[in-house]
């Protein structure tokens, strides 16, 4: 079987196909996590007062199963293949023809053509494989703070150590440099967020987003940071000006972040190295 994956094109397509199921998993995950979030701090909040927490069905990433949210209908095995089953039911649910949101389709098309991307770039390695986990946690945080502008921590905490852990081995970078990334990450944009707020008493941004910073700096390595962070500032104003421009996105109305921050990581991932050298060969 290894053997087989030594061949780029077949590591490839094999990834695509997982990232399409991985995709479909996001799915929950960037739809429950969030309730399960808010149904935490709810308990919590209810513990401080003395109060008992609301009685509430169990919620957790395997339990339900997934269901219609108008009607109630368990999505069978068949109703749930990636792309393929939202094609045969026309974005709508068998039962009761309520329609189901195209995001659903474009998380899995969208994490299965990462997936395969990744896997022709890097190779069937370390690199490689840790490259789909890193891209799988980019797609549900993207998404997770498009809905809710929240970066949970129980993605963004495991990501960092994750890549702590992997450059122990020196697998895209020296442990070095990736701890200095995760302190380097974490603390601009701390800094950012407290000059903000103390010169203008409003809250710029959150503390996911130093974390989601961090975890990329652990990853990544110090040095991938400026680009991270220039790429990202890029990408959110071209962004925030358009839904001005063309949505009458108010200039009040907060936009998240991460998503940013979650685009340019991924392209520092891939392409880090040589666009740092054009850049600095540019202003040098």
């Amino acid at each position: 079987m290894i053997a087989l994956f030594a061949d780029p094109a077949l590591f490839a397509l094999a990834a695509g196909l997982l990232g399409l199921v991985i995709g479909s998993f996001l799915n929950v995950v960037i739809h429950r996590l969030p309730i399960m979030m808010e149904r935490d701090w709810a308990a919590q909040c209810a513990e401080l007062k003395g109060e008992a927490a609301p009685a509430l069905e169990a919620l957790s990433l395997a339990r339900p199963r997934s269901r219609c949210p108008q009607c109630g209908h368990p999505i069978t095995a068949m109703e749930n293949i990636p792309v393929i089953s939202w094609l045969l039911l026309r974005g709508r649910c068998k039962a009761c023809a309520a329609p189901i949101s195209l995001r659903y389709p474009l998380v899995e098309a969208l994490t299965g053509l990462l997936f395969a991307f990744a896997a022709w770039h890097f190779g069937f390695n370390a690199a490689g494989i840790g490259a789909l986990v890193f891209i799988a946690a980019l797609v549900a945080l993207t998404a997770i703070d498009f809905d809710t502008q929240l970066l949970p921590d129980d993605i963004t905490l495991p990501l960092l150590w994750l890549g702590l852990g992997l450059n122990a081995f020196g697998v895209y970078t020296d442990l070095k440099s990736a701890v200095i990334g995760a302190m380097a990450g974490y603390l601009s944009l701390w800094a950012v967020y407290w000059g903000f707020k103390l010169a203008t008493g409003k809250e710029g941004m959150g503390y996911g987003d130093f974390k989601l910073l961090a975890a990329l700096g652990a990853w990544l390595g110090w040095q991938m940071l400026p680009l991270a962070i220039l790429l990202s500032s890029f990408v959110g104003a071209v962004v925030g000006v358009a839904l001005m421009v063309f949505a009458r996105h108010g200039r009040n109305v907060p936009i998240p972040f991460g998503p940013y921050l979650a685009v340019a990581g991924a392209i520092a991932l891939v392409w880090g190295k040589p666009l740092t050298r054009a850049y600095l060969g540019t202003v040098l």
